[in-house]
């Protein structure tokens, strides 16, 4: 039998292996002492389409029992990372005694460029980017639920196509799709167009719905998103529709008035009004948030290309300000922001 770790599990780790367990696969979670206390009754899944599954034992691992531990049982044939890209330095150290020498390691972070972390390190692996369509929430502890459409996409490469397609097969259920694409660059470009809202939520300092719902907070997300059509264009990448309305015309439907917003964009604004983004969660724990992998990447993109991306730029500016400040972070007004990501100086 196929042995699983899922290491980081928060609530898409956790969602994660709760599916792989569920299903029969031996699956060990490696996650903190709250989160598997939560967990000692067992795990819950529930989706938006009414889908319940139960996986009522949890296996966990202490990665601190493997530090002087070199028995090859540990080793596991998939490696699902579930941390957020500034945790994956640290994950991929923490790593080292689960992966054998067939190990598949498998990123699941937002943004560009952490899974570069892991392939420096573990060479001689199939290091494999994956994306995760979907959000989860905690209902109660013990309980998640999938409350969005999308699926986990497995990047294929032709070294791992046959071995990805069999375990794409093996984990595919109606409460978690699962596809897999040779295409997952431009996959994830597309999935961080659709996440560059969450820098301006967390300056912004007010639930995403209640952003939305102000147009210049819109325009500072339209000129975003603007930003990185142009890096993808000019790198010729097409990028896939994973939402109702390719990425091109977003940006002009975030720029519309309010009353013509809300008429056209109602999925966008069906949401739970008292939603944040990660970034803002992290900004307000005083923790390092993803921004050097959200903008910070096609800040970096843009320069190799020689262009420039002024309101990534001073977004990226902006965040770290908060972060290497002791100050709360008190928000900042939408016409304040939209200022500010337009000055160029």
């Amino acid at each position: 039998m196929q042995t699983h770790i899922v290491f980081g599990a928060g609530l898409i780790g956790c969602f994660l292996g709760g599916v792989f367990t569920a299903l029969g696969h031996d699956t060990k979670l490696v996650c903190r002492a709250r989160i598997k206390k939560k967990l000692s009754n067992g795990l819950k899944l529930t989706d938006y389409l009414g889908n319940t599954v139960e996986a009522k034992t949890l296996n966990f691992l202490d990665p601190e029992d493997l530090k002087n531990d070199t028995n090859k049982e540990n080793f596991c044939d998939f490696l699902w990372v579930t941390v957020k890209c500034t945790g994956v330095d640290q994950a991929s150290r923490d790593i080292h005694p689960m992966v054998g020498p067939d190990t598949i390691i498998l990123c699941c972070q937002n943004g560009l460029g952490s899974d570069q972390i892991m392939k420096e390190r573990y060479p001689q692996n199939t290091v494999l980017r994956v994306m995760v369509h979907f959000n989860v929430a905690e209902i109660k502890p013990g309980h998640l639920h999938r409350g969005s459409e999308g699926s986990l996409t497995i990047e294929i490469t032709p070294k791992s196509e046959d071995v990805i397609a069999k375990l794409s097969k093996k984990i595919n259920t109606s409460i978690m799709p699962v596809s897999k694409t040779s295409e997952i660059q431009a996959l994830l470009w597309a999935k961080l167009q659709l996440n560059l809202g969450n820098s301006v939520n967390a300056l912004a300092n007010i639930p995403v719905k209640t952003m939305l719902q102000q147009k210049k907070y819109r325009l500072v997300i339209a000129a975003l998103m603007k930003e990185l059509l142009t890096v993808t264009k000019t790198s010729d990448i097409k990028l896939p529709k994973v939402t109702a309305l390719p990425g091109k015309y977003i940006p002009f439907v975030l720029s519309l008035p309010n009353f013509l917003f809300n008429l056209i964009a109602n999925k966008m604004l069906a949401i739970d009004p008292t939603v944040r983004t990660s970034m803002w969660w992290d900004l307000s724990q005083g923790k390092k948030t993803e921004i050097d992998y959200l903008n910070g990447a096609i800040v970096k993109a843009a320069k190799d290309l020689n262009l420039h991306c002024p309101a990534n730029e001073n977004i990226i500016k902006l965040i770290k300000t908060i972060e290497n400040s002791r100050e709360q972070n008190q928000g900042i007004s939408a016409s304040e922001l939209l200022a500010k990501i337009r000055n160029n100086h």
